[in-house]
């Protein structure tokens, strides 16, 4: 058999995983499976030389059991295993693992139970109420999968974007080492977009050539020379959209623009960055980020683009999780790494008493919490400050977890919906709009509830909530989880038009977890949003003077 390209030996890899998932296998064995299949998407060489190199396992998730399978599938197109785990199931219940959410074992008492081979036959079968009578799948399934129909993935290589992070900076790294006489390599797409999921794997290269594009691998591979650079960098980051809004500009001026550069006739007038590439058409710098084809042009144009928030902009963090509740490391653990990445100040903001799924804080453990925060601030001196808050449960009437008298006990309050995803819009939007409406709300955690490539944000009318988040200066969280990546960047500008201030939360529930902070900035960044609506963009001293104001003004006392 002919050998195959690394797209399809990912794609044979991730089924070899989801059969075995299904027959019961180490869990920890898929996991490895998937997270290197995931690495093939992003080769940076073609997978015939490092095959021959033998350097299969350099690649992230590749180990020697891992390279033989990878191996053999290249060479022949199946592997004995897999064939074995083939008779198991008809190949079109491997459709199913597109669902968001959706085990193995209930893909396989779907197909066992009903017969269920597509995904066509499983929206029938859910359409039809015939999956919740069976006993282990119920109604609850049934419903689910109606939802999640919806958002089945686009493509198999669409990534989370701190996992495409971690393949690209092993592919940039991968690029320099093969080719030394390469000067320069950055990281182009979507993902230099700052995309929330990232499927378009592109590397610019500063070579000694003009511009070609290096095929056989999985990642796309610009190389150009010194002059050339911006305009290749330029058309590899895209969008489409962007470029082509941005040529019919150019074309009105009297230019030409294309992968070569912006010309007038047969004169190269700026190629070689994209900043002259943008100034010699008059156009205000327009941030990766915000090229998406909506009305950044028009804006560059007026000078009227924002400068966009950056990492050092941020002095705190506002929203962490420690083992009080459901996270991993001690509050001084949490507050010293947090220190320790040059903030001032450490916002712990632990489950609420409702939270029984993730260990929330009764009175008692709260009291505790307060006391050994007030210890460690003594030990700070001033130099850092540990600010006391909760992540509040909005219960179904939109009431916060906790009597008035407690909740006044924090420096801070973020309300969260974690249950009734489901209710109807109306009655979700009521909740939240009366949770933002208590003078204590702060913050409003993670506005929609989604959860990328898991499941679809509640049904709410977000320019409502955004209305009253501006009304009663309570701030919208940009939560940096990259699972979640919520308020969508997509509603930035609406909620800046409204008037509401940001906060970027990593919603950490681990050290390593802190530094999603970055994502969060990214998302800002895509939604145009400057420092200085952000509220942890604030200095220690500005952050508790805002605070103490807000609670005056809505009658409520605070500790500074």
């Amino acid at each position: 058999m002919a050998k195959i390209n690394p797209r399809t030996v990912a794609s044979l890899l991730r089924e070899y995983a989801q059969r075995a998932s299904m027959r019961g296998d180490n869990p920890y064995r898929i996991k490895a499976y998937l997270r290197a299949a995931d690495s093939l998407t992003a080769l940076s060489q073609p997978l015939d030389r490092i095959i021959a190199a033998g350097a299969l396992t350099t690649i992230p998730g590749i180990g020697d059991a891992i390279a033989d399978i990878v191996t053999k599938l290249y060479q022949t197109g199946t592997h004995p295993s897999l064939e074995k785990l083939r008779e198991d199931v008809p190949a079109g219940v491997m459709e199913l693992f597109a669902i968001p959410g959706l085990r193995p074992d209930k893909i396989l008492k779907l197909h066992q139970a009903l017969g269920v081979n597509s995904l066509a036959e499983l929206e029938a079968a859910a359409r039809e109420d015939r999956i919740r009578p069976v006993k282990g799948l119920g109604a609850a399934l049934q419903t689910k999968l109606l939802q999640n129909l919806a958002i089945v993935r686009s493509g198999e290589t669409q990534l989370h974007l701190h996992k495409a992070a971690a393949l690209l900076d092993h592919a940039v790294i991968s690029v320099k080492q093969e080719h030394p006489e390469f000067s320069r390599v950055e990281i182009a797409g979507d993902f230099r977009r700052g995309c929330e999921l990232v499927s378009d794997f592109a590397l610019v290269a500063q070579g000694r050539k003009s511009t070609t594009e290096i095929e056989d691998t999985t990642l796309r591979l610009v190389v150009t020379d010194r002059k050339h650079f911006g305009a290749s960098l330029l058309e590899a980051t895209g969008s489409a959209d962007h470029l082509e809004q941005l040529k019919t500009f150019a074309a009105h001026k009297g230019f030409t623009l294309n992968a070569d550069g912006l010309h007038r006739g047969r004169k190269l007038i700026a190629s070689a960055t994209e900043e002259e590439i943008y100034q010699a058409l008059d156009l205000q710098f327009i941030e990766p980020e915000l090229r998406e084809g909506t009305d950044e042009i028009e804006r560059a144009a007026k000078q009227k683009l924002p400068a966009l928030i950056r990492d050092e902009d941020l002095h705190g963090i506002l929203h962490s999780h420690t083992t009080a509740s459901d996270g991993t490391e001690t509050l001084e653990a949490m507050a010293e790494a947090t220190r320790n990445r040059g903030f001032e100040y450490y916002g712990v903001a632990d489950h609420s008493q409702s939270a029984h799924y993730a260990g929330g804080l009764s009175l008692q453990e709260i009291a505790e919490q307060h006391r050994e925060a007030d210890r460690l601030n003594k030990a700070y001196n001033g130099k850092f400050r540990i600010l006391k808050g909760i992540e509040a449960d909005i219960l179904a009437d939109g009431s916060l977890d906790y009597p008035n008298h407690i909740l006044e006990q924090f420096d801070f309050v973020v309300a969260s919906v974690h249950s009734r995803f489901k209710l109807p819009k109306k009655e979700q939007t009521e909740r939240i709009l009366e949770a933002i409406g208590n003078p204590r709300t702060t913050i409003i955690g993670h506005m929609t509830g989604r959860q990328l490539l898991r499941r679809p944000g509640y049904d709410l009318d977000v320019d409502k909530v955004l209305k009253a988040c501006a009304k009663h200066g309570v701030a919208v969280e940009i939560n940096a989880h990259p699972w979640r990546l919520d308020l969508d960047w997509r509603w930035h500008q609406k909620a800046l038009d409204q008037g509401c201030i940001f906060s970027i939360n990593p919603d950490a529930h681990s050290i390593r977890e802190l530094d999603h902070m970055h994502w969060g900035v990214e998302m800002a960044r895509k939604g145009g949003v400057p420092a200085k609506r952000v509220l942890n963009a604030m200095r220690l001293t500005a952050l508790l003077a805002h605070l103490a104001r807000r609670c005056r003004e809505r009658g409520i006392g605070i500790d500074e």
